[in-house]
């Protein structure tokens, strides 16, 4: 009887630990992703895989993320898209936010612009649908062109572009304490002149090319390479992300942006 008892407490413990979740991995380190891509590229240049820090960013589009799942398989940061124009949120921010945050990874919320709503107006907007959270990364202005859109396919002048990329960033670095980070495409860039917003950090989108080979010149800590990126843990295509430096350069950066 002693013998039975003593089974059935070994088979409890043995059942107790296997609901134990995994402790989440510290913010700071950086593991190698494990990434696939449906569309790869064959890069005539320096490849992604060339620099060390990679992350993804995410909305309502990737569904639920088993974000301990990505962690684990080498995303190393994430911005979730909050926001776009003056009255939208995405509906999976706050759930994407926290879960990532939960699973350990540094996180930071995008807007998307749209420029048929004042760039205060957009701010204001960000603002009241994103809290400052310490340890967030710094927020992201995200600049291209919407031809798809239901309601705002307008496209200003370079100089009011400029300008209005100007106004809202200003109102968001004064309130998160954080100059936002700017993404933008090669077409924006180009056609806006956005080289002249000197002294932004920038977020560039090259698919095919080395940022270098597609926007000449330019400075950049982000480089979104993929948007037909395969990561465990996200459903479907996501997009894939490098950072610009070593894991040094990353913890350094860590240790001046985040909020």
């Amino acid at each position: 009887m002693i013998r039975t008892a003593l089974i059935a407490l070994l088979l409890l413990g043995a059942c107790g630990r296997a609901t134990v979740a995994p402790a989440p991995i510290a913010p700071g380190r950086v593991i190698s992703p494990a990434f696939g891509d449906s569309n790869p590229v064959d890069w005539p240049g320096r490849r992604p895989e060339t620099y060390g820090v990679h992350g993804i960013d995410v909305s309502k589009f990737q569904g639920q993320i088993d974000w301990p799942a990505a962690r684990a398989a080498g995303v190393n940061f994430a911005f979730v898209k909050a926001t776009e124009g003056g009255d939208r949120i995405d509906p999976q921010f706050a759930a994407n936010r926290d879960a990532a945050s939960a699973a350990g990874i540094p996180v930071g919320a995008y807007h998307f612009y749209y420029f048929c709503t004042p760039a205060a107006a957009q701010a204001r907007w960000f603002i009241a649908s994103v809290p400052r959270q310490r340890g967030a990364l710094p927020p992201v202005l995200d600049l291209e062109w919407n031809p798809q859109s239901p309601t705002c396919t307008l496209r200003p002048d370079p100089a009011v572009v400029r300008a209005e990329a100007r106004a809202f960033v200003a109102i968001i670095a004064a309130h998160y304490g954080q100059r936002p980070i700017i993404y933008t495409t090669p077409e924006f860039w180009r056609e806006n002149d956005l080289a002249q917003l000197a002294g932004e950090e920038f977020w560039l989108r090259a698919t095919a090319e080395h940022p270098s080979d597609r926007y000449p010149g330019a400075g950049w800590s982000f480089w979104q390479y993929s948007g037909t990126g395969i990561v465990p843990g996200v459903s479907g295509r996501t997009d894939l992300n490098a950072f610009a430096g070593s894991h040094a350069d990353w913890a350094r950066w860590l240790a001046a942006r985040r909020l």
